[in-house]
């Protein structure tokens, strides 16, 4: 690893040191985690599925539509 600096606002690093606290983490382990969660994840890729209409069933009836009997 490398050491870098980063600048924070005071209340970004108060609430950064809240839950390093609650994780029983360290700042800086919160912040490696962040990054690698959002700025270096893989973009999401193939197709998506976005539904416009009106549901003709709930998400309930799922299994009863398709119960292999």
């Amino acid at each position: 690893m490398r050491k870098t600096q980063i600048y924070f606002t005071d209340e970004d690093l108060r609430a950064l040191h809240r839950v390093a606290r609650a994780r029983g983490k360290s700042v800086a382990h919160v912040v490696r985690d962040a990054v690698r969660r959002t700025a270096l994840a893989p973009e999401a890729r193939g197709p998506v599925a976005v539904w416009d209409g009106e549901p003709r069933r709930a998400s309930v009836d799922h299994d009863a539509i398709y119960d292999e009997r």
